[in-house]
C-alpha cells in the first residue's frame, strides 16, 4: 500500500514539477527565429484592417440572413452530433465501467476493450474525421455529423465510465442483498447516482460541440465556419467579424443555457421546474435538427450506401492501407524521418500554446475572480475592480468563443506561417478557458485564512501572494496539464492553415492523395495524444 506524501515532499515535487514546465516552455521557444523576418511585409497593415472590422462589423441585411442561417446550420449539426455522441458513450460508457460484467476477469476484459475503444475514437480530432468521412462519402452533412459523434462521443463515454466506476458503493451492495439483477443495478443504483453529472457533463461538451461544428464548415460543408472562411478569402475582415460574434452569441446562449441546467440539478435558486423545461426543450431541439438535416437538407442515409460511395470508400481506405502502391509511404525510412520531425515540431508547438496561455491567464486571473472583485476575500475593494473584473470576464469569454481555427487563420494574415502562428492561435483560444478555470478556483476557495492575514494588517498583495496563490497554485498546475492534453489533440487543426506540424502535411497528402501518407501521419498524432495523456495523468498523480 502507498503510504500518502508529507506536506513537505509534496510541496518539492509541485515546486520541481513546475520548474520542469518553465524549462521545457523556454525550450520550445528557441525553435523559433525571433527575428524581423516573423512578419509578413504587410503584417502591420493587416493588423490594422482586422482590428478595424472588429470594432465595425458589416451589419447588411443580407449579411445578417447568412449569419442566422447559418448559425442555425452550425447549431442543427453540432446538435445531431451530440444525440448520435450521446447514445454511442452511454452504452460504451456502461460497458467499460465494468458495471454489468459479473467476475474480476469478465470485468477487466469489458473495462480493457471498451476503453480502449473509446479511446481510439477520442484520439483523433473531429476535424480529421470530418476530412475522412468528406474524402469517403463526399460533401454530405452525415460528413459533419458523424465526425462530431465519433470523437465526442469518446470523450463522453471515458468520463460516464470514470463516474460510474467511482459511484459509493453502500447503495448498490444494498441493492444487491435486496436480489436486484444486473440491468436493475444499472438503472435503480448507479443511474439516479450519476444522473446530475452525466446532464452536467453533456451539456459542457455541447458547448464546445457547437465551436467544434463551426470547424466542420472549412472542409466545404456550410455553416458559420464556411461564411467566415469566404469572407477572408475575400480579404473582408467586416464580414469575418460580423459571423465571429453570430458564433459567440450562440456560445454564450448555450453557456447560458448550461448554466441553468446545472443550477436546477443542484436545485438552486428555486429553478426545480426548469430541469423538465429543458429536458423538453432538448428534445425537440434534437428532433427539430434531424428533420432538418433529413428533409431541409435532402440528406437521406440512404444516399450514403450508394455503390458510388462503397467504391470510393474503398478506394480511399485501400489506398490508407497502401494497396496499389509499390511501397506504402509508412513502410519508406525516409517518409518517417519526415514524420518524426514534423511530431516533434507539432510536440513544440504544443508546449508554446500553454506557456502563452497559462502566462497570460496568470496576469488577469487574480482581477477575474469575483470575490477579490467585491472585496469579500481579501476585505480591500477599489472603484476600478467591478469595471476591471468585467472586461476581464469579457476577454475571456471572447477568447474561448473563437475556435483555434479561426484565430490560426487570421494570424497566419499577419505572421508567416509556421509554428509560432499556431501556438498563438492555440494560446489564444485556451487562454480564456484557462482564466475561466482559474476565476473559479479563487472563488471556491475558503476564504478564512486570507481574511485572517488581513485582520492581521496585511496588504492586498500580501494577501494575494502569502494567502490566495499558494492555496490555488496546486489547482493551476493540474488544469495547465489537462488543457496541454486537450491542445495536443489540438496542434493538427491549426497546422491545416500553414501553422506547421503534423496537420499541414496533413492538409497536403490529403490534398495530392498520398493515402498511405495520412495513414503514417495519423499513426505519429495518435502516439503522440496516448504520450500526452500518459506524461499530464503521471505528473496529475505525482503532486496530488
Amino acid at each position: 500500500m502507498d503510504r500518502p506524501l508529507s506536506f513537505t515532499a509534496l510541496r518539492h515535487k509541485r515546486l520541481a514539477l513546475t520548474a520542469v514546465l518553465f524549462l521545457v516552455f523556454g525550450w520550445s521557444l528557441l525553435s523559433v527565429d525571433w527575428g524581423p523576418g516573423l512578419l509578413h511585409a504587410g503584417g502591420g497593415a493587416m493588423v490594422v484592417e482586422i482590428f478595424k472590422g472588429l470594432v465595425s462589423p458589416t451589419i447588411t441585411l443580407e449579411v445578417l440572413k447568412l449569419g442566422i442561417h447559418a448559425s442555425w446550420l452550425t447549431m442543427a449539426y453540432a446538435t445531431a452530433g451530440m444525440s448520435l455522441a450521446f447514445m454511442y458513450a452511454f452504452v460504451a460508457g456502461v460497458l467499460a465501467s465494468g458495471v454489468l460484467s459479473n467476475g474480476k476477469s469478465a470485468k477487466f476484459f469489458s473495462k480493457l476493450f471498451f476503453r480502449g475503444i473509446l479511446g481510439f475514437t477520442r484520439s483523433i480530432h473531429e476535424l480529421v474525421w470530418s476530412w475522412l468521412f468528406v474524402a469517403s462519402v463526399g460533401l454530405s452533412p452525415y460528413a459533419a455529423i458523424f465526425a462530431l459523434a465519433i470523437p465526442y462521443g469518446g470523450i463522453l463515454g471515458r468520463i460516464f465510465a470514470d463516474m460510474l466506476a467511482d459511484v459509493p458503493l453502500e447503495p448498490i451492495t444494498a441493492l444487491k442483498t435486496a436480489g436486484a439483477s444486473r440491468l436493475q443495478l444499472l438503472f435503480y443504483g448507479y443511474l439516479p447516482l450519476v444522473r446530475a453529472d452525466f446532464v452536467s457533463y453533456t451539456m459542457y461538451r455541447y458547448e464546445c460541440a457547437i465551436r467544434s461544428s463551426a470547424i466542420m464548415s472549412f472542409v466545404g460543408l456550410g455553416g458559420l465556419g464556411y461564411q467566415i472562411q469566404l469572407s477572408l478569402a475575400d480579404v473582408k475582415y467586416s464580414e469575418v467579424w460580423t459571423y465571429v460574434y453570430f458564433l459567440i452569441a450562440l456560445v454564450i446562449l448555450v453557456d447560458w443555457w448550461s448554466s441553468l441546467v446545472r443550477r436546477s440539478l443542484l436545485n438552486r435558486a428555486g429553478k426545480r421546474n426548469w430541469g423538465k423545461a429543458s429536458a423538453m426543450f432538448a428534445a425537440v431541439l434534437v428532433i427539430v435538427s434531424w428533420y432538418y438535416v433529413y428533409f431541409a437538407e435532402g440528406a437521406s442515409l440512404s444516399s450514403l450506401f450508394t455503390k458510388e460511395n462503397a467504391d470510393y470508400a474503398a478506394k480511399f481506405f485501400g489506398g490508407m492501407l497502401g494497396i496499389g502502391e509499390e511501397i506504402p509511404a509508412f513502410m519508406q525510412p525516409s517518409s518517417w524521418g519526415n514524420a518524426v520531425k514534423l511530431t516533434m515540431e507539432t510536440l513544440v508547438m504544443s508546449i508554446m500554446a500553454i506557456g502563452f496561455a497559462t502566462i497570460a491567464a496568470f496576469l488577469t486571473v487574480i482581477p477575474a475572480a469575483r470575490n477579490i472583485a467585491d472585496g469579500s476575500l481579501t476585505s480591500w475593494k477599489r472603484w476600478y475592480d467591478w469595471p476591471l473584473f468585467a472586461l476581464v470576464r469579457v476577454s475571456y469569454i471572447f477568447s474561448r468563443a473563437v475556435p483555434e481555427l479561426v484565430w490560426a487563420m487570421m494570424i497566419v494574415f499577419i505572421l508567416k506561417p509556421g509554428l509560432l502562428p499556431g501556438a498563438i492561435a492555440l494560446a489564444l483560444h485556451n487562454f480564456g478557458i484557462l482564466g475561466k478555470l482559474w476565476a473559479e478556483v479563487i472563488e471556491d476557495m475558503d476564504p478564512r485564512p486570507v481574511r485572517n492575514l488581513a485582520s492581521a494588517g496585511a496588504s492586498k498583495w500580501q494577501c494575494l501572494f502569502y494567502g490566495v496563490l499558494p492555496a490555488v497554485l496546486p489547482k493551476f498546475l493540474t488544469y495547465i496539464l489537462y488543457r496541454w492534453e486537450v491542445i495536443m489533440r489540438t496542434t493538427i487543426v491549426v497546422g491545416f492553415v500553414g501553422a506547421g506540424g503534423l496537420g499541414q502535411q496533413f492538409k497536403l497528402s490529403m490534398s495530392f492523395f498520398h493515402y498511405s501518407e495520412l495513414t503514417l501521419l495519423l499513426l505519429c498524432y495518435m502516439v503522440l495524444v496516448v504520450l500526452a495523456d500518459f506524461v499530464s495523468e503521471t505528473a496529475r498523480k505525482a503532486v496530488k
